[in-house]
């Protein structure tokens, strides 16, 4: 994002147990192992420190007053929680995130851009909630499925990576911010 003008800041929740685990000590079993240490930690605390993520960069000296977030998989469920914490979020990005709960939905002030993986079954199955909630909210959003690929397909430390569908998910991520 940053290399693309934006002003970046990418919170590692998992900082306080030493940060995401090298893929290189860890290879493929990096994301396991990630997991097992998000699984430590305080999801309310978390929530928290992203929140207050998103302050800090509004409140930013260089900041245009206008706060985007992109995140992949644990990551884009936080986007779709800081929709609904974060009013002043303009722009969110999902990649094969959690959805919000369907009540919160209202709350949501961001455009959204939403990527899912074809075979994602956990993830894909709580769409359509998420979007007959987005529709009947008038919020707006775009949503696309990207064929032949797994959850984690923009990760390309591993196998489920598809070049293909990344860099056409980034494009669209860099055209939803400079909307």
């Amino acid at each position: 994002l940053a290399a693309s003008g934006f002003m970046a800041l990418a919170p590692d929740a998992i900082w306080p147990l030493g940060g995401y685990p090298s893929v290189d000590k860890y290879g493929a079993e990096a994301d396991e192992k990630a997991l097992g240490m998000q699984k430590q930690l305080d999801g309310a605390k978390i929530v928290e420190d992203f929140v207050a993520a998103s302050e800090f960069l509004l409140k930013h000296a260089n900041s245009t007053g206008k706060l985007g977030a992109v995140g992949f998989c644990f990551g884009g469920g936080m986007v779709n929680r800081l929709a609904v914490l974060v009013p002043q979020l303009a722009a969110g990005v999902p990649f094969y995130g959690a959805a919000p709960a369907v009540a919160d939905v209202p709350k949501i002030k961001a455009a959204l851009l939403l990527n899912f993986a074809e075979t994602d079954p956990n993830i894909n199955g709580r769409w359509p909630d998420y979007e007959a909630a987005l529709k009947s909210n008038g919020t707006k959003y775009e949503a696309h499925v990207y064929p032949g690929t797994n959850h984690g397909f923009h990760n390309d430390t591993t196998p489920r990576f598809n070049e293909g569908a990344a860099k056409l998910a980034w494009q669209r991520t860099l055209e939803h911010f400079n909307k």
